[in-house]
């Protein structure tokens, strides 16, 4: 499992605020906090107000997110948050 990535891409009404190949996600929902690694079975889920971590080769890539919704699906992750910044 060392070798699998997943896809992520973090979008807003801004537009897209990041994408790229990472290790693992963190991602705050509505009832805590999920944490997402390649291989995880398809999900939907309504984001909280927080902080996206996606960690990469290069370190860890933080962007704060207002509320929206994740989508998990063959190791593409896609957040859609209402409003988001990169930090």
């Amino acid at each position: 499992m060392a070798d699998k990535v997943l896809q992520v891409e973090i979008v807003s009404h801004e537009g897209r605020l990041w994408h790229g190949v990472g290790t693992s996600v963190q991602i705050p929902v509505v009832d805590g906090q999920l944490g997402i690694l390649p291989g995880r079975q398809p999900m939907l889920a309504m984001l909280n107000a927080g902080t996206v971590l996606v960690t990469t080769k290069e370190g860890v890539q933080t962007c704060t997110v207002d509320s929206g919704f994740v989508s998990v699906d063959s190791d593409f992750v896609t957040v859609v948050a209402d409003h988001g910044t990169i930090s």
